[in-house]
């Protein structure tokens, strides 16, 4: 019995038993006790993770996929989420535990499932996946670089990215057309911010709306004072300013708005 890989899923099977190792190696294992693997397909990573100390959980949207589950892993039956991710209320399902996130991404929704964690981030200490290599790289990027944007920014905020390695096409079923990369994010251990967070999402994302303005252009719509538009920082590009430095401007438009 196999599980025959959907496109309209984004299903590409990680065959490589090696790197699937890699990947369940790289949690720390630190402060959870819970494991949610998004989308094992036919387990080659779910292996690993069992073998482990903490109790590991399987989300999977493909029935074919659960099917196979169920009979390849009986000691984790009870343990898999018939659903789809992104509809999941993660605090909710888990009783408000800590629960590291860790999978073989599809491509479709890696960005979504990021922006899920820091929706969650009270809940989520850690994330380990597999991406596309340029979204893996945009989210690990620094200021200054062309690929640097909302994804590199809101992350960062919140969690220490660290780019692991690449992997190539020819290890996955289907092979896919491009590279992926493995990232693991590590939640700071002061995972908010001083300033109002809506706003500082809104400012981010609205910099980069028009990455090739400057600051002072890109936030016209928040109305800002002839003062604070003088303010040195809003002759820049988004690209050029680093995460605490939005953290920042994010503040000072606040303040400005009292």
């Amino acid at each position: 019995m196999t599980v025959r890989p959907k496109k309209y899923l984004g299903q590409h099977f990680l065959t490589d038993e090696t790197i699937a190792k890699n990947i369940a190696n790289a949690l720390t294992e630190k402060g959870y006790n819970d494991v949610l693997e998004i989308g094992p397909g036919m387990g080659v990573l779910t292996k690993y993770l069992l073998q482990k100390k903490y109790k590991t959980h399987v989300i999977e949207i493909d029935p074919e996929s659960v099917d196979y589950l169920k009979v390849h892993f009986l000691n984790l039956a009870n343990d898999i989420i018939e659903k789809d991710f992104l509809k999941l209320d993660v605090s909710a399902y888990f009783n408000q535990k800590q629960i590291a996130i860790i999978g073989n991404f599809p491509y479709n929704i890696s960005s979504q499932i990021v922006f899920k964690m820091l929706e969650y981030r009270a809940y989520i200490p850690e994330l380990c996946g597999m991406f596309q290599k340029e979204v893996a790289q945009r989210i690990a990027h620094k200021e200054g670089s062309k690929i640097y944007g909302i994804l590199s920014v809101l992350t960062q905020a919140f969690y220490e990215v660290s780019y692991l390695f690449t992997v190539p096409p020819t290890v996955f079923n289907p092979p896919p057309k491009v590279d992926s990369g493995v990232l693991i994010m590590t939640r700071k251990d002061v995972f908010t911010l001083e300033v109002d967070e809506t706003l500082f999402f809104r400012v981010v994302k609205t910099s980069f709306g028009q990455r090739r303005k400057t600051l002072r252009n890109s936030l016209k719509s928040f109305n800002l004072s002839d003062k604070l538009r003088e303010d040195a920082i809003f002759a820049k590009r988004p690209e050029q300013l680093s995460v605490a430095q939005f953290i920042n401007l994010t503040g000072k438009i606040q303040n400005d708005a009292i």
